[in-house]
Formats: structure tokens, C-alpha cells, sequence
């Protein structure tokens, strides 16, 4: 059963990685700009202090003007750093926070290391995504850190996936370690997603 759920994900994802490497420069430029006044809008909303946030790649929903604008506003911005063990470690990002290529290649800060730990004293956690669908249920890249991170916590804050419109779908391929977030951010929208009722 397993294998059929991995089967269909790895479809998807194949899908959507597709789709992301045809969006042209421009859009990719709009949508960062969206991103930044969706996501600053939820930080307001949220009134957060501090946060988490991962660096976009080049193809993903650009994250990078965000990060920069709320640690000008002196917000306390933490972001990942990929671990062998499939853990997170954390950086505080500052103004002029050095980006490397990580672990898997992914943008990531140079700076002191917090442990995984660090994470427990945000009040909004900001994650990638490669599709969302109704029910909140995410699909990752298909490492398992961000669903390891999740399901570690004690005290979750809220949680929002950053994806193109088109990635909030109908229904995600679901297996039991995969967390569900509490809404979605688009370069267009935000959405609260309602936790499903047992």
C-alpha cells in the first residue's frame, strides 16, 4: 500500500517541478513581490515576533525579499539548515546574512548553528511546498524535514505552505508521517485551512 501512495506522490511532484521550470523570469518576479505582501500581511495578522522561514530556490515562490523586509521591521527570522541525520538546525537571519548552497543544494545560511530545538519559540512557522490540498495536507520534495520537524514539536504554531495558485489541488497522496499545515500562502491569497474534525 505504502508503495502505491510513494508511487503517486513522486507522479506529482514530477508534475509540478515540471510545471514550476516553465514560468518565466517575470512571473517569478511578481509573484516573490506577492509573496512578500501576503506573507507580511499573515505576520501582522498573526502579530509574530519571531518566525521561521526557509530560502526559496530559484524555482519555488521567491521568499528572499520576505526574509530581508521582516528582519528590517526586527523581526526574528529563523532559517533551516539541512542536517545528514534529517533534522533541522536554525540560523538566526541578520541584514547581512551570508547564503551558501546546503545539503542537497538548497540556499542556506552561513552563520551560528541552534539546534533543532530552536524552532519551539517561533510563533509562525513558513514552509516550501510542492502542492497543498483542502484538507491542508502537504506534499514536500520527499526528504521529510519539514515532517519531522513538524511532528517534533511541542506546541505547534500556526503553519503555512508557500506555493504557486495552481499548486492548492484537490487532494495530496497522504501517508501516516506526513503533517498537515494550517494554511497556505500564494503569491495571490492566503488561506486559513479548517483542521479536519474526527
Amino acid at each position: 500500500m505504502p508503495d502505491r501512495i510513494e508511487q503517486a506522490k513522486r507522479a506529482l511532484r514530477a508534475d509540478l517541478r515540471e510545471r514550476r521550470q516553465t514560468i518565466s523570469a517575470h512571473a517569478r518576479e511578481t509573484a516573490e513581490a506577492g509573496v512578500k505582501a501576503q506573507l507580511d500581511a499573515l505576520v501582522d495578522r498573526l502579530g509574530a515576533r519571531s518566525i521561521s522561514c526557509f530560502l526559496s530556490t530559484p524555482t519555488e515562490p521567491g521568499t528572499h525579499a520576505f526574509v530581508a523586509g521582516a528582519v528590517a521591521r526586527g523581526i526574528r527570522v529563523l532559517l533551516p539548515i539541512t542536517r545528514e541525520d534529517g533534522l533541522l538546525d536554525w540560523s538566526v537571519a541578520t541584514p547581512d546574512t551570508e547564503i551558501a548552497e546546503g545539503l542537497f543544494g538548497l540556499p542556506e545560511p552561513v552563520g551560528d548553528v541552534l539546534g533543532p530545538i530552536a524552532v519551539n519559540d517561533v510563533d509562525l512557522l513558513v514552509i516550501p511546498a510542492a502542492a497543498v490540498d483542502q484538507r491542508g495536507m502537504r506534499l514536500g520534495w520527499g526528504r521529510g524535514y519539514f515532517d519531522k520537524t513538524l511532528g517534533s514539536m511541542e506546541k505547534c504554531p500556526p503553519v503555512y505552505a508557500v506555493i504557486f495558485d495552481s499548486e492548492y489541488i484537490d487532494d495530496v497522496p497522504r501517508d501516516v508521517h506526513d503533517q498537515p499545515v494550517t494554511g497556505v500562502v500564494t503569491p495571490t491569497r492566503t488561506l486559513a485551512i479548517a483542521a479536519p474534525t474526527a
